[in-house]
């Protein structure tokens, strides 16, 4: 069915085959800066993040736990996180919510 709808797009005699391609140029185009664009640029705002954090920073995690950066583990992937009482936690810094913690901060500040 997609394939007879792209033959029968086929040009015109005397049309610029060019012409024919250039809505789906258009529609490839409009996904790149309405959909992977903006993902991008968010995924690096989240890289950026994770990698400023430091001892003592207020933080969530994706899972909704509050707490507070106890230390950071020397390969830079894991960090300490003490919760209420001392109790403290091992977790992986892509569990660290970026939205969660700004707003978090913005709140106590």
């Amino acid at each position: 069915m997609l394939l007879n709808s792209i033959l029968l797009m086929a040009p015109q005699p005397g049309q610029n085959p060019i012409i024919s391609f250039l809505p789906i140029v258009l529609i490839i185009v409009v996904f790149y800066f309405f959909m992977i664009r903006p993902q991008m640029k968010k995924q690096k705002e989240q890289n950026n993040f994770r990698k400023e954090l430091k001892k003592g920073d207020r933080i969530v995690t994706i899972a909704g736990i509050h707490g507070k950066i106890a230390e950071i583990q020397d390969d830079k992937t894991f960090l300490i996180m003490e919760i209420e009482g001392g109790v403290r936690m091992k977790l992986e810094k892509s569990a660290v919510s970026m939205e969660n913690s700004v707003a978090l901060n913005k709140i106590t500040e």
